[in-house]
């Protein structure tokens, strides 16, 4: 309801606010923020480690996806061109090979994905989804720190 202020005969309406409650509660919010901020503890956040893998690869079978989205397969020092629906079938071959020479033990060979900076992600996602698809378990990406 607007206050009415009575001067004269008539009676007027005064169309102004009255700040000075809002300033009050302001200023009591500002004290009981400044009094409570110090006693707030800083959160910590747990961040994954890098390398805590319970053993290491035998084998790391690399695919390099080129800025022509030509593939290349590396197994140790061996590197050969291969197409997209080939991929999964040419990775469990050399999964094989190195199962073979572990008698008998499951394969652990880890498959890294390196790519060039001007291949598409779409390219990238391609060669994950295929192996993936085709059962392989241990697919990562090979990041390049920037100096």
């Amino acid at each position: 309801m607007p206050a009415v202020a009575g001067r004269g005969r008539g009676r007027r309406t005064i169309n102004e606010i009255n700040m000075v409650p809002f300033i009050d509660v302001m200023l009591v919010l500002l004290i009981i923020f400044m009094v409570t901020a110090p006693l707030i503890t800083p959160s910590m956040i747990d961040l994954p480690s890098v390398g805590k893998a319970s053993r290491q690869p035998d084998q790391i079978i690399q695919i390099v996806i080129g800025k022509d989205d030509k593939l290349e397969m590396k197994v140790k020092e061996q590197t050969t061109s291969i197409v997209l629906k080939d991929v999964a079938a040419a990775v469990k071959r050399a999964q094989g090979n190195a199962q073979a020479t572990k008698d008998g033990a499951a394969p652990n060979s880890a498959v890294v994905i390196s790519a060039d900076k001007a291949v598409k992600y779409e390219s990238v996602v391609q060669v994950m989804d295929t192996l993936q698809r085709a059962g392989i378990q241990r697919v990562g990406l090979s990041v390049q720190l920037a100096n």
